[in-house]
Protein backbone atom coordinates (compact mmCIF):
# COMPACT_ATOMS: atom_id res chain seq x y z
CA UNK A 1 0.00 0.00 0.00
CA UNK A 2 1.09 3.57 -0.65
CA UNK A 3 1.27 5.52 2.05
CA UNK A 4 0.43 9.62 1.90
CA UNK A 5 0.73 12.41 4.24
CA UNK A 6 -0.22 16.41 4.04
CA UNK A 7 2.22 18.90 2.95
CA UNK A 8 2.09 22.12 4.30
CA UNK A 9 -0.41 23.47 2.33
CA UNK A 10 -3.17 20.39 2.39
CA UNK A 11 -2.55 18.46 -0.40
CA UNK A 12 -1.65 15.01 0.01
CA UNK A 13 1.62 13.83 -1.23
CA UNK A 14 2.74 10.36 -2.55
CA UNK A 15 5.54 8.77 -0.64
CA UNK A 16 5.95 6.37 -3.80
CA UNK A 17 6.34 8.88 -6.05
CA UNK A 18 9.00 11.93 -4.64
CA UNK A 19 10.79 14.69 -6.15
CA UNK A 20 13.70 12.99 -7.06
CA UNK A 21 11.51 10.20 -8.72
CA UNK A 22 10.03 12.99 -10.97
CA UNK A 23 13.58 14.73 -11.81
CA UNK A 24 14.86 11.02 -12.50
CA UNK A 25 11.68 10.64 -14.55
CA UNK A 26 12.27 13.78 -16.59
CA UNK A 27 16.14 13.05 -17.07
CA UNK A 28 15.22 9.40 -18.54
CA UNK A 29 12.81 11.12 -21.02
CA UNK A 30 14.92 13.74 -22.11
CA UNK A 31 18.08 11.24 -22.83
CA UNK A 32 15.63 8.60 -24.46
CA UNK A 33 14.41 11.58 -26.57
CA UNK A 34 18.33 12.38 -27.86
CA UNK A 35 18.59 8.91 -28.03
CA UNK A 36 15.23 8.99 -30.51
CA UNK A 37 16.95 11.99 -32.42
CA UNK A 38 20.09 10.25 -32.77
CA UNK A 39 19.08 6.92 -34.13
CA UNK A 40 16.99 9.14 -36.33
CA UNK A 41 19.89 11.13 -37.72
CA UNK A 42 22.03 8.27 -37.75
CA UNK A 43 19.50 6.78 -39.96
CA UNK A 44 19.54 10.08 -42.77
CA UNK A 45 23.36 10.62 -41.98
CA UNK A 46 24.83 10.60 -45.49
CA UNK A 47 28.68 10.30 -45.35
CA UNK A 48 30.65 11.43 -48.65
CA UNK A 49 31.93 8.51 -51.08
CA UNK A 50 35.54 7.94 -51.10
CA UNK A 51 37.08 8.98 -54.35
CA UNK A 52 38.62 5.91 -54.75
CA UNK A 53 35.50 4.14 -54.15
CA UNK A 54 33.64 6.48 -57.01
CA UNK A 55 36.96 5.70 -59.41
CA UNK A 56 36.40 1.68 -59.33
CA UNK A 57 32.33 2.47 -59.59
CA UNK A 58 32.98 5.23 -62.59
CA UNK A 59 36.42 5.24 -63.59
CA UNK A 60 37.36 3.56 -67.00
CA UNK A 61 40.98 3.04 -68.73
CA UNK A 62 39.99 6.60 -70.34
CA UNK A 63 39.65 8.84 -66.95
CA UNK A 64 42.26 11.19 -66.85
CA UNK A 65 43.43 13.90 -64.87
CA UNK A 66 45.38 17.04 -65.08
CA UNK A 67 45.83 19.95 -63.19
CA UNK A 68 44.45 23.15 -63.68
CA UNK A 69 44.53 26.92 -61.63
CA UNK A 70 45.29 24.21 -58.61
CA UNK A 71 42.53 22.05 -59.22
CA UNK A 72 42.40 18.55 -60.33
CA UNK A 73 40.16 17.94 -63.15
CA UNK A 74 38.92 14.52 -64.07
CA UNK A 75 37.88 14.16 -67.53
CA UNK A 76 37.85 11.59 -70.47
CA UNK A 77 39.38 12.18 -74.11
CA UNK A 78 38.34 10.22 -77.06
CA UNK A 79 38.31 9.22 -80.42
CA UNK A 80 40.86 10.87 -83.03
CA UNK A 81 43.58 13.49 -81.83
CA UNK A 82 43.56 14.65 -85.07
CA UNK A 83 39.98 15.11 -85.26
CA UNK A 84 37.98 17.75 -84.70
CA UNK A 85 37.86 18.69 -80.93
CA UNK A 86 34.24 18.42 -79.21
CA UNK A 87 34.25 20.17 -75.40
CA UNK A 88 31.52 19.00 -73.42
CA UNK A 89 29.94 20.30 -70.53
CA UNK A 90 27.53 19.04 -67.91
CA UNK A 91 24.60 20.19 -66.42
CA UNK A 92 24.24 21.77 -62.40
CA UNK A 93 24.20 18.46 -59.91
CA UNK A 94 25.67 16.37 -63.24
CA UNK A 95 29.10 14.84 -64.11
CA UNK A 96 30.85 13.78 -67.35
CA UNK A 97 28.92 10.61 -67.63
CA UNK A 98 25.65 12.08 -68.45
CA UNK A 99 26.90 12.47 -72.26
CA UNK A 100 27.91 8.68 -72.39
CA UNK A 101 25.56 7.77 -74.65
CA UNK A 102 26.16 10.31 -77.11
CA UNK A 103 30.01 9.92 -76.70
CA UNK A 104 30.17 6.41 -77.86
CA UNK A 105 28.16 7.84 -81.37
CA UNK A 106 30.67 11.11 -81.64
CA UNK A 107 34.30 9.73 -81.20
CA UNK A 108 34.72 7.51 -84.55
CA UNK A 109 34.36 11.00 -85.57
CA UNK A 110 34.78 13.88 -83.55
CA UNK A 111 37.35 14.01 -80.71
CA UNK A 112 35.31 14.08 -77.48
CA UNK A 113 36.31 15.70 -74.23
CA UNK A 114 34.69 16.00 -71.34
CA UNK A 115 35.08 16.70 -67.70
CA UNK A 116 33.35 17.39 -64.49
CA UNK A 117 33.62 21.06 -64.11
CA UNK A 118 34.50 22.62 -60.75
CA UNK A 119 32.54 21.42 -58.05
CA UNK A 120 30.76 18.26 -58.84
CA UNK A 121 31.77 14.73 -59.74
CA UNK A 122 35.30 13.37 -59.42
CA UNK A 123 36.90 16.81 -60.18
CA UNK A 124 35.42 17.89 -56.55
CA UNK A 125 35.55 21.21 -55.09
CA UNK A 126 37.74 24.01 -55.62
CA UNK A 127 40.41 24.78 -52.70
CA UNK A 128 39.48 28.58 -53.78
CA UNK A 129 36.00 27.73 -53.58
CA UNK A 130 35.67 30.57 -56.14
CA UNK A 131 32.80 29.62 -58.72
CA UNK A 132 32.51 32.93 -60.22
CA UNK A 133 31.63 33.23 -64.08
CA UNK A 134 35.08 34.37 -64.42
CA UNK A 135 36.77 31.41 -62.76
CA UNK A 136 34.88 29.07 -64.63
CA UNK A 137 35.71 30.74 -67.89
CA UNK A 138 39.39 31.05 -66.92
CA UNK A 139 39.30 27.02 -66.19
CA UNK A 140 38.25 26.08 -69.34
CA UNK A 141 40.45 28.27 -71.07
CA UNK A 142 43.70 27.11 -69.39
CA UNK A 143 42.14 23.51 -69.50
CA UNK A 144 42.00 23.73 -73.52
CA UNK A 145 45.64 25.54 -73.40
CA UNK A 146 46.84 22.65 -71.80
CA UNK A 147 45.15 19.95 -73.75
CA UNK A 148 46.63 21.87 -76.94
CA UNK A 149 43.40 22.61 -78.47
CA UNK A 150 43.68 25.87 -80.54
CA UNK A 151 40.91 25.61 -82.39
CA UNK A 152 37.20 23.71 -80.90
CA UNK A 153 33.62 23.84 -80.64
CA UNK A 154 31.49 23.49 -77.54
CA UNK A 155 28.42 21.91 -76.54
CA UNK A 156 26.91 22.78 -73.18
CA UNK A 157 23.76 21.88 -71.29
CA UNK A 158 21.90 23.91 -68.66
CA UNK A 159 24.64 25.43 -66.13
CA UNK A 160 27.41 24.41 -68.80
CA UNK A 161 25.47 25.93 -71.76
CA UNK A 162 26.27 29.45 -69.88
CA UNK A 163 29.17 28.04 -69.62
CA UNK A 164 29.69 27.49 -73.01
CA UNK A 165 28.23 30.69 -74.02
CA UNK A 166 30.28 32.27 -71.61
CA UNK A 167 33.76 30.56 -73.67
CA UNK A 168 32.65 31.34 -76.99
CA UNK A 169 32.46 34.56 -75.85
CA UNK A 170 35.91 35.34 -74.38
CA UNK A 171 37.31 32.78 -76.66
CA UNK A 172 35.54 33.97 -80.12
CA UNK A 173 38.65 33.37 -82.31
CA UNK A 174 39.17 29.31 -81.17
CA UNK A 175 35.68 28.09 -81.02
CA UNK A 176 34.75 26.90 -84.20
CA UNK A 177 31.03 25.80 -83.39
CA UNK A 178 28.87 26.20 -79.96
CA UNK A 179 25.48 24.28 -79.63
CA UNK A 180 23.30 25.06 -76.15
CA UNK A 181 21.24 22.60 -75.10
CA UNK A 182 18.93 24.55 -72.77
CA UNK A 183 21.61 27.07 -71.56
CA UNK A 184 20.93 28.88 -68.46
CA UNK A 185 21.93 32.61 -68.09
CA UNK A 186 19.60 34.94 -69.75
CA UNK A 187 17.54 36.12 -67.21
CA UNK A 188 15.03 39.10 -67.62
CA UNK A 189 16.08 42.43 -67.24
CA UNK A 190 14.19 43.11 -63.74
CA UNK A 191 16.57 40.00 -62.63
CA UNK A 192 19.92 41.01 -63.17
CA UNK A 193 22.25 41.60 -60.13
CA UNK A 194 19.95 39.23 -58.40
CA UNK A 195 21.02 35.48 -57.02
CA UNK A 196 19.04 33.20 -58.19
CA UNK A 197 19.98 29.99 -57.02
CA UNK A 198 20.70 31.76 -53.28
CA UNK A 199 20.28 28.92 -50.53
CA UNK A 200 18.79 29.17 -46.93
CA UNK A 201 21.68 28.46 -43.85
CA UNK A 202 19.38 25.19 -43.24
CA UNK A 203 20.19 23.80 -46.67
CA UNK A 204 23.76 23.26 -45.39
CA UNK A 205 22.12 20.07 -43.34
CA UNK A 206 22.61 18.78 -46.67
CA UNK A 207 26.52 18.52 -46.35
CA UNK A 208 25.40 15.38 -43.77
CA UNK A 209 21.77 14.60 -44.50
CA UNK A 210 20.69 13.92 -48.30
CA UNK A 211 18.11 11.10 -48.64
CA UNK A 212 18.22 9.24 -52.00
CA UNK A 213 13.97 9.86 -52.15
CA UNK A 214 15.52 13.70 -51.92
CA UNK A 215 17.63 13.26 -55.00
CA UNK A 216 15.19 11.34 -56.90
CA UNK A 217 12.24 13.85 -56.35
CA UNK A 218 14.72 16.97 -57.49
CA UNK A 219 15.62 15.26 -60.81
CA UNK A 220 12.34 13.61 -61.65
CA UNK A 221 11.32 17.13 -63.03
CA UNK A 222 14.03 17.08 -65.47
CA UNK A 223 12.48 14.57 -67.58
CA UNK A 224 9.02 14.61 -69.71
CA UNK A 225 8.71 11.03 -68.54
CA UNK A 226 9.89 9.56 -65.39
CA UNK A 227 10.35 6.60 -65.92
CA UNK A 228 13.45 7.57 -67.64
CA UNK A 229 15.17 7.70 -64.58
CA UNK A 230 16.09 4.30 -63.81
CA UNK A 231 17.41 3.15 -60.92
CA UNK A 232 21.59 2.82 -62.50
CA UNK A 233 20.58 6.78 -63.72
CA UNK A 234 19.62 7.07 -60.46
CA UNK A 235 22.50 5.98 -58.11
CA UNK A 236 24.71 7.36 -60.28
CA UNK A 237 23.24 11.11 -59.55
CA UNK A 238 23.27 10.17 -56.05
CA UNK A 239 26.76 8.98 -55.77
CA UNK A 240 28.14 11.89 -57.75
CA UNK A 241 26.41 14.41 -54.99
CA UNK A 242 27.86 12.64 -52.53
CA UNK A 243 31.89 12.82 -53.60
CA UNK A 244 33.88 14.23 -52.10
CA UNK A 245 33.11 18.12 -50.81
CA UNK A 246 31.02 18.19 -53.60
CA UNK A 247 28.04 19.08 -51.45
CA UNK A 248 29.49 21.95 -50.21
CA UNK A 249 30.69 22.94 -52.94
CA UNK A 250 27.36 23.36 -54.42
CA UNK A 251 26.37 24.95 -51.85
CA UNK A 252 28.84 27.79 -52.59
CA UNK A 253 28.33 27.91 -56.08
CA UNK A 254 24.34 28.52 -55.46
CA UNK A 255 25.50 31.29 -53.10
CA UNK A 256 28.22 32.40 -55.60
CA UNK A 257 25.84 33.02 -58.85
CA UNK A 258 24.71 36.70 -59.55
CA UNK A 259 22.72 37.13 -62.72
CA UNK A 260 24.52 39.45 -64.78
CA UNK A 261 23.39 41.26 -68.54
CA UNK A 262 24.35 38.35 -70.93
CA UNK A 263 23.73 40.32 -74.50
CA UNK A 264 27.32 42.39 -74.61
CA UNK A 265 28.95 38.98 -74.08
CA UNK A 266 26.95 36.91 -76.56
CA UNK A 267 27.10 39.17 -79.31
CA UNK A 268 30.65 38.61 -79.24
CA UNK A 269 30.61 35.21 -79.77
CA UNK A 270 31.31 34.44 -83.49
CA UNK A 271 30.64 30.73 -83.81
CA UNK A 272 27.35 29.18 -85.49
CA UNK A 273 25.04 27.94 -82.76
CA UNK A 274 22.62 25.35 -82.65
CA UNK A 275 20.18 26.00 -79.59
CA UNK A 276 18.35 22.67 -78.68
CA UNK A 277 15.65 22.39 -76.56
CA UNK A 278 13.22 19.72 -75.44
CA UNK A 279 9.45 20.91 -76.03
CA UNK A 280 8.52 19.87 -72.44
CA UNK A 281 11.10 21.51 -70.60
CA UNK A 282 10.03 22.29 -67.39
CA UNK A 283 13.63 23.46 -65.50
CA UNK A 284 14.39 25.77 -68.38
CA UNK A 285 11.39 26.54 -70.88
CA UNK A 286 12.20 26.52 -74.45
CA UNK A 287 10.33 29.91 -74.95
CA UNK A 288 13.97 31.19 -73.48
CA UNK A 289 15.64 30.26 -77.16
CA UNK A 290 13.54 33.37 -78.51
CA UNK A 291 16.07 35.16 -76.03
CA UNK A 292 19.03 33.95 -77.39
CA UNK A 293 18.48 33.92 -80.76
CA UNK A 294 17.26 37.67 -80.91
CA UNK A 295 20.96 38.12 -79.38
CA UNK A 296 23.22 35.26 -81.30
CA UNK A 297 25.06 36.92 -84.86
CA UNK A 298 24.01 33.10 -86.26
CA UNK A 299 21.60 30.90 -84.74
CA UNK A 300 19.43 27.82 -85.07
CA UNK A 301 16.97 27.39 -82.75
CA UNK A 302 15.64 22.71 -82.74
CA UNK A 303 13.07 21.94 -80.31
CA UNK A 304 12.86 18.29 -79.92
CA UNK A 305 9.17 17.09 -79.39
CA UNK A 306 8.01 15.45 -76.19
CA UNK A 307 11.38 15.39 -74.42
CA UNK A 308 12.22 17.42 -71.03
CA UNK A 309 15.40 19.05 -69.86
CA UNK A 310 17.47 16.13 -70.09
CA UNK A 311 18.25 15.58 -73.71
CA UNK A 312 20.77 13.84 -73.97
CA UNK A 313 19.58 10.93 -71.20
CA UNK A 314 16.15 10.74 -71.51
CA UNK A 315 16.23 9.79 -75.16
CA UNK A 316 20.01 10.21 -76.26
CA UNK A 317 19.47 9.58 -80.25
CA UNK A 318 16.79 12.21 -80.75
CA UNK A 319 19.09 15.08 -79.35
CA UNK A 320 22.07 13.39 -80.93
CA UNK A 321 20.16 13.72 -84.87
CA UNK A 322 19.87 17.21 -84.73
CA UNK A 323 23.44 17.58 -83.25
CA UNK A 324 25.01 15.35 -85.61
CA UNK A 325 23.05 17.72 -88.57
CA UNK A 326 24.78 20.56 -87.20
CA UNK A 327 27.75 19.47 -86.72
CA UNK A 328 28.32 17.90 -90.18
CA UNK A 329 26.93 21.05 -91.88
CA UNK A 330 29.46 23.20 -90.05
CA UNK A 331 32.49 20.94 -92.01
CA UNK A 332 34.62 21.56 -89.15
CA UNK A 333 37.92 20.58 -89.31
CA UNK A 334 41.21 21.18 -87.36
CA UNK A 335 43.51 24.13 -87.83
CA UNK A 336 46.37 25.74 -87.19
Amino acid sequence: MTHSKKTADGHERQKGFSRGSYHMLKTLGFSLGLALLALLLYGLWTPDIKLTELEKRYGTAKLQRIEVDGLTVHYKDSGPKEAPALLLLHGFGSSLQTWDEWAMKLDPTYRVIRLDLPGFGLTGASPLRDYSEEKDVAILTHFADQLGLNKFSVIGHSMGGKMAWSLAASQADRVQALVLMAPDGFPEAKDIGSKPYEVPAVMGLIKYCLPKYFVQKSIEPAFANTKALNEVLLNRYYDMLRAPGVRGAILDRSNQTVYTDPVPRLRKIKAKTLLLWGELDQMIPNSNAQSYAGVLLNSTTVIVPKLGHLLQEEQPEKGLAALLQFLDAQQLSIKP
